[in-house]
């Protein structure tokens, strides 16, 4: 499906007038002279106010875009070269090589990435080797001590229970045996000491005996003696000392189990950094070999070629050199885009002030400049939430917000990277009030418009809605047909009112489609339905400009006024107004004549740039009066 194209309508064209024709055309037309009682030798210009259509736009510059494309970028790290690049506006197919990076100094750094993986990794088996032999060593040590703690507990039990019984019961039997051979001695005693009596043994046979009883005696002195010094001091001694043996052995076997369990938490712990250490030299090299695999760049999808730097023109980042091989390029810088599709958007940058009158879905007329004669009906169909970062790094006052524009169907001859002008019908009215938005101002908070009245200039309060930068919408305070000065007095005015939205549509009604206009018609009353929840549009309250919605306005409209009726106006004006006006741009300075000169080219060759310096022509007016 082609997009529709709309057929440009006849181009007017304007011989630039010298001396006061300027000033007609920067006041915008319908200008009369009134003459200011007391002051005869000065003349103020006044607009009568109009009723008729009246189309409120927002102007702006911008790239058409592919609606979906692939943007291919350069991961490698760091900076690398382009040593293959494929053609711009080459015709691919998946998987294509489009572009090739340079990558020799990653081939010797992934040699000593594979180096360093070998040694980690030999490092690594070293350690969970050991880790194995220190835990083998542990446990035997903790074996080794526990065995010894509990032979320790044994010898006390075999002495308490076997040796020392064993022990006692010797002495015991000694001491008994020794009892009666004490016995028996004195037994042989006393019948020797008869038989001594009786003469029937010799003295020395009973000293004998005698001394054989005294040797019982010492004998059973002597096992008696051996038993107590068994149970009181052998014994307890002993105990003492086996006992000791046992919590040396425990203490011993503590010793060895912390020892041990920290020598395998050590070795646990070399073993895990030489792990980590292993394992991070791998992901080292699997990353040089990740960044080699990106070197190469190939085609996701079939689609036209067109290096980023061209769909990048006009902008701060189209400032960049022309994408070619040999250059130079960056870590995620965008290197090509790969369009899918015939599908186009038109992408537009939003000024904050302009912001709140624009919401997704209004209607958009889209011109390209590669391709005169055509125009695009789109609509807006995403407003980015913050605003664009690049701009506000170039200047942080500078506030816009990127816009996107679906453009309806297809067609091959737009290509990404075209400049073009997109004009955002924001608000269309067929019979609407209007005056010169100079002749505005704020007094008291409150939008104020001097009216001329016989011979008399008086300020009145008004309520206005939407502007299109020329022309602001009267809604109540104001008649047709009632003068108002195109140069109120600034001195009583807190501000002057400036236009947020582009210039309106220079050309006539006639010159629009009925088939356009009730496209745009269409897609407001759409738009309007669905925004209705949220309007964007702020109130005559907050900023002087009213959103206020004209029901039943669906017919074609036009620039309200067309600059040439401006200067058949001119044309009419009797002598003595022409050379009232000639005499008040003579009165102007070299620098109010060249600002005024400027902004009047600027708003013939493009109609976004007319409201950059109308403070400063209406200051020039002011000042001149």
């Amino acid at each position: 499906m082609a997009i529709p194209k709309i057929q440009n309508s006849k181009k007017v064209r304007y011989a630039v007038l010298e001396g006061a024709v300027a000033v007609v055309l920067l006041l915008g037309g319908g200008v009369f002279l009134l003459t200011s009682r007391g002051q005869s030798d000065q003349a103020q210009a006044v607009f009568p106010v109009q009723r008729g259509p009246l189309t409120i736009s927002i102007f702006q510059a911008g790239t058409i875009k592919a609606k979906n494309q692939v943007i291919i970028k350069n991961e490698v790290e760091g900076r690398t070269s382009i040593i293959y690049l494929i053609e711009e506006g080459a015709r691919v197919h998946k998987g294509d090589l489009l572009v090739e990076l340079d990558a020799s100094s990653m081939l010797d750094l992934k040699i000593d990435r594979e180096i360093s993986v070998q040694n980690a990794e030999a490092a690594y088996i070293n350690s969970k080797e050991n880790l194995a032999v220190v835990e083998n060593q542990a446990e035997s040590d903790k074996d080794i001590a526990q065995l010894t703690l509990d032979f320790a507990q044994e010898d006390l039990k075999k002495y308490q229970e076997g040796e020392y019984p064993s022990q006692m019961k010797d002495s015991e039997a000694k001491i008994k045996l020794a009892e009666e051979e004490m016995e028996r001695a004195h037994d042989t005693l006393e019948w020797s000491r008869k038989l001594w009596e009786e003469k029937y043994i010799s003295e020395n046979e009973y000293k004998a005996d005698e001394l054989a009883l005294t040797r019982r005696q010492l004998d059973l002195e002597l096992a008696i003696g051996n038993r107590d010094l068994l149970r009181d001091f052998t014994y307890p001694r002993q105990i003492k000392q086996l006992e000791s043996d046992i919590r040396q052995a425990q203490m011993a076997l503590e010793r060895t189990t912390r020892k041990a369990n920290a020598d395998v938490v050590q070795a646990q712990a070399d073993l895990k950094a030489k792990e980590a250490e292993y394992n991070r030299q791998k992901d080292k090299l699997d990353k040089i070999e990740d960044q080699l695999n990106k070197t190469k760049l190939y085609a996701p999808a079939d689609g036209l070629v067109i290096y980023a730097t061209s769909a990048q023109r006009g902008g701060f980042r189209g400032m960049q050199e022309p994408l070619m091989e040999g250059q130079e390029v960056r870590e995620r810088q965008e290197l090509i885009y790969l369009p899918i599709g015939s599908s186009s958007i038109a992408e537009v940058n939003i000024h904050e002030a302009s912001l709140k009158k624009v919401y997704r879905g209004l209607p958009a007329i889209v011109t390209v400049d590669a391709l005169p004669g055509s125009r695009y009906m789109g609509r807006v169909e995403f407003i980015a939430p913050l605003p664009d970062a690049q701009s506000m790094w170039m200047n942080p006052d500078l506030k816009v917000y990127n816009t996107q524009i679906v453009l309806d169907g297809e067609d091959p001859m737009l290509r990404t990277g075209m400049s073009c002008k997109a004009e955002i019908i924001v608000e269309q009215y067929q019979d609407a009030l209007y005056v010169p938005i100079q002749s505005v101002l704020m007094v008291d908070g409150q939008p104020t418009v001097y009216v001329a009245s016989g011979s008399s200039i008086v300020p009145r309060k008004v309520k206005v809605g939407l502007d299109n930068n020329r022309m602001i919408r009267i809604l109540d305070g104001l008649k047709e047909g009632e003068k108002v000065l195109l140069a109120p007095p600034l001195k009583e005015a807190e501000s002057r009112p400036t236009g947020t939205s582009g210039p309106s549509n220079n050309g006539s009604a006639e010159e629009s489609s009925a088939g356009l206009d009730q496209q745009i018609r269409s897609r407001l009353d759409q738009a309007q339905s669905q925004n209705n929840a949220a309007p964007t549009a702020a109130s005559s309250a907050e900023n002087g400009f009213g959103a206020v919605k004209q029901s039943g306005s669906d017919s074609p409209v036009g620039d309200p006024q067309p600059m040439q009726e401006m200067r058949k106006q001119f044309e009419n004006m009797t002598p003595q107004q022409r050379e009232e006006m000639r005499k008040r741009y003579e009165s102007m300075t070299p620098q109010q004549r060249e600002q005024m000169r400027q902004a009047r080219q600027r708003s013939q060759e493009d109609p976004e740039s007319r409201h950059k310096d109308r403070p400063r022509q209406q200051d020039a007016a002011g000042d001149s009066r």
